[in-house]
């Protein structure tokens, strides 16, 4: 039997942890659990040269896993000890603590010595298979050492001979054989590949190759389960971070970057920071370049655009000069192809004096009642409306107001719109606002049909009003000449026909036509903050189908079209041109008369916002007080302010209050409008009120419940119309109150100082000669000196012959005391007079 047979068995590599007959429980989050199969892998047995490997071993059946550790046999707990019937609950705590402490400890104890059995255990195996390997080695080496003997006691061979003679005749006729041919040749020495493999054969539990699981050691389930984890290449992401980590640690200096070259947008006017953003760079290199040029600068300064494109140049960067016009957008010069246009229906405007009916003219066109709606009857806003006529045809209606304050709303209506209607009460005649609209309508270069008004009236007289208007230039038909005129009746709705019909006429001698196939482009003719609905902006569409959803730009503000809603109150998808519509989804509320455009995407939308904002930002410091001297020069005027906060319910309105305001003010006195905006007053309304001591002027709009609270606390003066003309009465009283009554005077004599003698111990009197008038005890004195007010003062004692007297005519002498001046001199005036305080008007 030889020495291999002699060796006992190998046992299979098994994991040393007891687990589910080869199999390891998974456990992942929310609760998942998986069950993985590990393998048994067989030994793999090193075979001596010429052996043959033995016949694979029937695989043995796995022997039964045993239980895992959590659930083996424990041994008997100790019987818990039954609770004592007096035991208080913090004594039953401390005891069922101590008890799991006891049981932790137990179970804690008892995988120490099943871990200590494991690890001795596999000692003893590690020991015998050591011994085992080293008899193997010892019988190898004593097999090679045998054999070596043997081959050095051989007899030495003979030296071989020629060939020709090795075949001699051995005298039988036969050829005698030539004898065996032997080179030594030095045996290796069987036990090196032996050594070699000694030599190579890893020391257990060293990882001699990675690919070889099988010699790494003790197989533990987190390599069973994590097998291929060694297999995975590593990630581009890894393999940096590791370089990086690398380098941090040696601390070397980081690989230089290759520069970026950029094309820098440069405006007419950056701020250094934003430079420094544009270009990549830090903010503080390109204050450290400006400063070497001598330019004391901040990031947040702004530098021209000559400076900027220097800064570019030294920094190695690329310059894109941009002007307003590539910034801004200019609808001017873009002009439709004459094949794309096709007609649209006309825009009238309805103007006149406050109280002419035009307001009422409208409502008997489109069959409704405005005129109700509005407060005191007369027309606050700009109303927009579409009309069809009996022959089908659609006509855009804009009704404007009437009122003084509403010059800025008159003149926009007569640029947006194609034929102006002149109403002209038959009974009241050429009035102010009648002139004004003339000549908005002569400036805007627009045609225009004049309706005579209130024909029903026994007073009216059109003839009348046909005359007056040829002191304007105005030539009606009537009187030959080139203006259509009609006689109507809003309140029997008479003539109305008659006015459609020249209005018809008149748009079709001006051929009205638009491209509706392209992005629209309207003028916005009234815009307010809705409580429920955000800003809205009430436009007319000049060219161009406006539809929900595109995005545009409108004056300093932007957004995108959330809703469309007609004249009716009702929700279109898209409106064509000569169309008023109400736009819903602006960023903020922009002012009457801006141009709404619809911009390819969001980005230019906003671009050319904070384009028009920075304009209208350096517009607005630029009219500000710039210096100290101007500061101290205006705090020196005796101008008296008077602070307003306006808020009002459009911004049509809001023009219309800060015009009539500003018209209030005089050489004594100014208006000054802290803040003007649209919609309900707010908590910041009243705080800048507040502290600036200003009444709040609400105009159809009223305080929310907080702002209500801090009006009640701070004590704001709150004032609310809902008609114009009521506000600037009451403001102009309020001014006028401001400067309190008026004072006049009225000079009653004159006198001259003659001679100047002491009177008492401090006072001087005064010998005058009465010139003109009177002088009486007690009034005011002005005393010259060449026509220079030496002092103003009263006049304190007067006498004449050592008599105290009331008053002094005009030839006679006396002697005054003047109180509060002892600086008279022989040659002086005085002046004296009364004054009267009268009830002020502005």
């Amino acid at each position: 039997m030889s020495d291999e047979e002699n060796k006992p068995a190998r046992k299979p590599l098994g994991l040393k942890r007891s687990v589910d007959a080869g199999e390891v429980k998974q456990t992942f989050s929310h609760g998942r659990t998986n069950k993985v199969a590990v393998e048994v892998k067989r030994r793999r047995k090193l075979l001596k040269p010429g052996e043959t490997a033995p016949a694979p071993e029937p695989t043995p059946t796995p022997a039964p896993a045993p239980e895992p550790v959590q659930e083996a046999p424990k041994k008997a707990a100790p019987p818990k000890k039954p609770a004592a019937p007096s035991e208080t609950p913090q004594e039953r705590v401390a005891r069922l603590q101590r008890e799991a402490e006891e049981e932790r400890l137990r179970l804690a104890e008892e995988a120490r010595k099943r871990d200590d059995q494991a690890a001795k255990k596999a000692a003893e195996d590690e020991k015998r298979r050591a011994e085992e390997n080293r008899k193997a080695e010892e019988e190898a080496e004593k097999r090679a050492a045998e054999e070596a003997k043997a081959a050095a006691e051989a007899p030495a061979a003979e030296e071989p001979v020629e060939s020709d003679e090795s075949e001699a005749d051995d005298g039988s006729g036969k050829a005698a054989p030539s004898p065996r041919k032997f080179t030594p040749v030095a045996r290796p020495e069987p036990k090196r590949p032996d050594k070699k493999k000694k030599e190579e054969k890893p020391a257990r539990g060293a990882v001699a190759n990675p690919k070889d699981k099988r010699r790494s050691g003790k197989l533990t389930v987190t390599k069973a389960l994590n097998e291929d984890e060694g297999r995975r290449a590593r990630s581009l992401a890894a393999l940096k971070r590791a370089r990086e980590k690398e380098r941090r640690l040696h601390g070397g200096p980081a690989a230089p970057r290759e520069k970026q070259v950029r094309d820098v947008v440069v405006p007419e006017a950056i701020t250094v920071q934003e430079l420094a953003n544009r270009m990549a760079e830090k903010g503080a290199d390109l204050v450290k370049e400006l400063f070497n040029l001598g330019m004391m600068v901040t990031v947040n300064q702004t530098i021209d655009q000559d400076t900027a494109e220097l800064l570019v140049d030294q920094f190695g960067h690329n310059v894109t000069r941009v002007s307003e016009s590539d910034v801004d957008i200019d609808t001017s010069q873009d002009q439709d192809p004459e094949e794309t246009l096709k007609p649209r229906p006309p825009v009238v405007t309805i103007m006149g004096h406050v109280d002419h009916g035009k307001t009422s003219l409208l409502d008997a066109l489109r069959g409704a009642n405005v005129v109700k709606g509005e407060a005191g009857g007369i027309t606050q806003h700009i109303g927009s409306y579409q009309v069809k006529t009996k022959g089908g045809d659609t006509v855009t209606f804009l009704d404007t107001p009437g009122h003084a304050a509403f010059t800025e709303m008159r003149q926009r209506g007569a640029n947006v719109t194609d034929i102006v209607v002149l109403v002209v009460a038959a009974d009241d005649g050429i009035m102010p606002q009648t002139i004004e609209a003339i000549n908005h309508t002569k400036a805007a270069g627009v045609p225009m049909i004049v309706a005579i008004n209130k024909v029903d009236k026994p007073e009216a007289n059109p003839d009348n009003i046909r005359t007056r208007l040829l002191e304007h230039e105005v030539i009606v038909e009537k009187m030959s000449g080139d203006v259509q005129d009609v006689e109507i009746s809003a309140k029997e709705k008479t003539g109305l026909d008659e006015l459609l019909e020249k209005i018809a006429l008149q748009a079709e001698l001006l051929e009205l036509k638009a491209n509706p196939d392209r992005m629209a482009e309207a003028t916005v003719i009234e815009a307010q903050l809705d409580k429920g609905r955000g800003p809205v902006a009430t436009v007319l569409i000049t060219r161009g189908t406006l539809k929900r959803g595109d995005t545009f730009v409108v004056g300093t503000e932007s957004g995108r079209v959330r809703a469309i809603v007609n004249d009716q109150g009702k929700q279109i998808k898209e409106a064509g041109p000569s169309m008023p519509v109400e736009v819903l989804g602006l960023g903020g509320v922009p002012s009457a008369g801006d141009t709404l455009t619809v911009v390819e995407n969001e980005q230019r939308a906003r671009e050319v916002a904070q384009y028009r904002q920075e304009k209208a930002t350096e517009k607005r410091t630029a009219l500000a007080p710039t210096s100290f001297d101007t500061m101290f020069n205006n705090l020196a005027s005796n101008v008296i302010e008077f602070p307003v906060v306006v808020k009002a319910d459009v911004q049509g309105s809001v023009e219309a209050i800060n015009t009539a305001l500003h018209n209030l003010s005089n050489d004594e006195i100014k208006v000054r409008v802290l803040h003007a905006g649209v919609g309900a007053i707010t908590e910041s309304d009243v705080s800048l009120a507040s502290a600036s001591n200003a009444p709040i002027i609400g105009f159809n709009v009223r305080p929310n419940a907080k702002a209500r609270e801090l009006v009640k606390r701070d004590g704001v003066e709150m004032k609310y119309y809902d008609v114009i003309y009521h506000l600037t009465e009451e403001i102009a009283k309020e001014m006028a109150g401001e400067l309190g009554p008026e004072r006049i005077e009225n000079v009653v004599g004159r006198a001259a100082v003659k001679e100047v003698f002491r009177s008492g111990k401090r006072d001087k009197a005064a010998g005058l000669l009465v010139e003109e008038g009177v002088i009486r005890k007690g009034l005011h004195a002005r005393l010259t000196r060449d026509d220079v007010i030496v002092s103003a003062t009263t006049i304190a004692s007067l006498r004449r012959f050592k008599d105290d007297v009331d008053e002094v005519r005009a030839g006679l002498e006396c002697g005054v005391v003047l109180a509060d001046t002892n600086d008279i001199q022989a040659g002086d005036q005085l002046e004296v007079f009364e004054v009267e305080e009268r009830e002020r008007t502005l």
